[in-house]
């Protein structure tokens, strides 16, 4: 199945160049030069939408705002904006955005920034179907089930995806935002709190293995190296 993106910006020069340097990569790409136009197509169809912030009637914000209230898509966003600033950033992310490009911009970075959005959504979202191991710990996401000496510990669908991550990126550590924009997709706003409140019920599900999931002052949380 190809991956489909869909371009919105108002910009049909921009948006000329972004698909063609997009289908050279092998993706599918539709383009829209409006949220009004882009509200006129089958939005759970896409990969990956690339979304202008300064458009016209509908601003990028307010349709990204559509997308995960109204619509309750998680497909993932990614803003193109000739706005800067950690304001306007933060903002891009309280909407569920996976990823904020500022103008003016490489192809090359976004092409870059797709295929790790894209990757990143896949396996949090359990598409490859992997068996991840970490010292006593075996991670099955086929039965999205862990194990640890043979004995299966149940977890929610939030912790399972918190440890996916660590298991899957060992020794990496992950700030507490970082960790929201990648497993709250599904949210439209998380508070730090909360990841702090899930990795605290996932230590004591792992009973006295808890202590290999470690947080580091100031930067968030990691797993211990083996």
């Amino acid at each position: 199945m190809s991956t489909r993106i869909l371009v919105v910006d108002d910009e049909e020069d921009l948006c000329e160049i972004l698909q063609f340097n997009l289908e050279g990569e092998g993706f599918e790409v539709d383009v829209a030069y409006s949220a009004e136009e882009a509200m006129k197509k089958e939005l759970k169809a896409y990969q990956v939408i690339l979304l202008d912030v300064m458009m016209g009637k509908i601003s990028g914000f307010n349709f990204a705002r559509m997308i995960r209230q109204e619509m309750k898509l998680t497909v993932p966003i990614i803003f193109l904006t000739a706005k800067d600033g950690e304001n306007n950033t933060l903002t891009g992310f309280s909407l569920g955005a996976d990823d904020y490009i500022s103008k003016p911009f490489s192809v090359r970075e976004v092409i870059a920034r797709v295929k790790a959005v894209i990757l990143r959504t896949r396996t949090i979202a359990g598409h490859d179907g992997r068996k991840l191991q970490y010292r006593e710990f075996e991670l099955d996401d086929d039965s999205k089930q862990l194990i640890i000496n043979k004995k299966v510990i149940d977890l929610t669908k939030k912790e399972f995806e918190i440890l996916y991550l660590l298991m899957d990126n060992p020794s990496r550590v992950f700030s507490r935002e970082d960790m929201m924009h990648r497993i709250w997709t599904d949210e439209v706003v998380v508070m730090e709190l909360t990841v702090d409140v899930h990795v605290a019920r996932l230590r004591k599900k792992l009973g006295k293995y808890g202590r290999y999931l470690r947080s580091r002052p100031g930067y968030g949380y990691y797993l211990e190296h083996e």
